[in-house]
């Protein structure tokens, strides 16, 4: 059975293949869901975050390039890039406290990035969150 941490994996492969110039992948979201058997709430869990970073994608970068510290958008790898989205996106979008999401996207960065990724992810998501924090 899926959980959300699954849920959460298969969309970043969602918006990996995105990057990589995959634009019509929303189409076939369905089927790359139920070939990763994420099925019923978990389904909707994704559908319902891959939709929202598609759909605000461009606030959602903007939001990253703030808080990224000598480091060029272009250059991130794409699977940091997706995570990123996809974290920026929860915190910036839903009531989750941010600790769990940063770590959530920690653990997808440790299964699909380099060595690196995982306190680079934090670092942005973190200056993200507590950028978000003083606004709220």
């Amino acid at each position: 059975m899926a959980t959300r941490h699954h849920a959460r994996m298969a969309v970043v492969s969602l918006l990996y293949a995105y990057d990589l110039g995959n634009c019509s992948i929303a189409e076939y979201s369905d089927e790359i869901l139920e070939e990763k058997k994420i099925r019923n709430k978990q389904r909707d869990f994704a559908l319902e975050l891959f939709g929202g970073v598609m759909e605000q994608l461009a606030g959602i970068d903007e939001a990253i390039v703030t808080h990224l510290k000598d480091w060029d958008f272009d250059r991130l790898g794409s699977i940091e890039r997706a995570t990123l989205r996809l974290g920026a996106y929860e915190i910036l979008n839903t009531d989750l406290d941010s600790a769990v999401i940063i770590n959530e996207a920690i653990e997808v960065a440790k299964s699909f990035g380099t060595e690196q990724s995982p306190k680079f992810i934090n670092g942005v998501l973190d200056a993200i969150a507590k950028d978000t924090q003083v606004v709220l």
